[in-house]
């Protein structure tokens, strides 16, 4: 069993592989996430197996490949999400706590479908919608300020916080 401690300094020492290699790979990284809302305004979250706490669904933007492209295929995967009108760009945001090449794209999707909730696998360990006032107390710090910002009119902040 892996206690706390270990887990983050696990989550560290992978996410600094995985940014080195893109180093070199790439020379920025790219990534895209949503805010998909359902209609009583309740935010879907995912938990992931290899870095903790509750995030907003997305991933990486692959090299030749759009944004939109990329968040749809990222809500899929994640949340069996299908969107079925167009995202709204909230905002483009510096991940300087991952990498100072790091860029993430955040959209709000209203319109989709989701046939069912997603079986646990390698990668999602949970997921579901959740109320603003009630997200699990593991929400990271920058899922919570984009979620202010998208239903409460906070001012965006440009950096992506821990």
């Amino acid at each position: 069993m892996i206690v706390r401690g270990e887990r983050r300094g696990l989550e560290r020492a992978l996410r600094r592989v995985f940014h080195l290699y893109w180093r070199f790979a790439r020379g920025m990284t790219l990534g895209v996430r949503g805010v998909v809302l359902d209609g009583e305004n309740r935010v879907f979250l995912v938990r992931h197996s290899y870095v903790s706490g509750w995030h907003l669904p997305g991933g990486g933007v692959e090299v030749g490949e759009v944004f939109r492209t990329a968040l749809q295929r990222e809500l899929m995967e994640e949340g069996r999400i299908e969107i079925s009108g167009e995202p709204v760009l909230h905002g483009i945001f510096l991940n300087s706590h991952v990498s100072p090449r790091d860029h993430v794209a955040v959209y709000i999707v209203r319109d989709f479908r989701q046939d069912r909730k997603p079986a646990p696998n390698r990668e999602i360990v949970d997921c579901g919608f959740f109320a603003p006032d009630s997200l699990p107390a593991e929400t990271t710090v920058g899922t919570r300020l984009r979620i202010a910002e998208v239903l409460d009119q906070a001012p965006p902040t440009l950096t992506w916080r821990r």
